[in-house]
């Protein structure tokens, strides 16, 4: 089978590859470039593990082909933030306890970021619809939608010099909860 010469940008950074005709997004970023943020869940496009941008889109990375982002700015997780830091996003997931085994948090943070980037001030259910392509086995979503919600609502959270995440203000939490 020949090898098709693809060119893309990733995380600001020309990537070159030959790569089979059949060889997924996922698979280039995985295999060729070491950037394992990116997951595989299901390889079927329904768990949203994969999510990377594509031209600014949130795409499922096992359902495109490496030859089809040629050209193409792909963003993947390690690309958010610059070294050492986090996004607001993954900090308040982070700071909300949405994290628990992890595996499908890249995908979930990419979808929210593309989604928050176009719908800023959306209401739970928006919210909840807008990352319902991404699935967690673990969390129940509840603590994820309440660091999104964090951010949404412009509290800052912030690494502090012990490592911890801290949020500024931190809002008293409302009786009954």
């Amino acid at each position: 089978m020949p090898l098709h010469q693809i060119s893309l940008t990733v995380n600001g950074r020309r990537a070159t590859g030959q790569v089979e005709p059949a060889k997924l997004l996922l698979d280039f970023l995985r295999e060729d470039l070491g950037l394992t943020g990116t997951k595989e869940g299901c390889g079927t496009g329904d768990c949203g593990a994969c999510t990377v941008h594509v031209d600014g889109k949130a795409m499922h990375s096992c359902l495109t082909l490496g030859v089809e982002a040629d050209g193409a700015q792909v963003t993947t997780v390690e690309g958010l933030a610059s070294a050492g830091s986090l996004t607001p996003i993954q900090a308040a997931i982070v700071e909300y306890g949405g994290t628990q085994c992890g595996f499908c948090i890249p995908g979930i943070v990419m979808m929210a970021t593309a989604f928050l980037r176009d719908h800023p001030h959306p209401s739970e259910d928006e919210l909840r619809m807008g990352i319902a392509g991404n699935l967690c086995r673990c969390t129940g979503y509840d603590k994820i939608v309440k660091g999104l919600f964090a951010v949404i609502e412009g509290r800052e959270l912030i690494l502090t010099r012990a490592g911890s995440l801290t949020e500024i203000p931190l809002p008293p939490e409302p009786e009954g909860e």
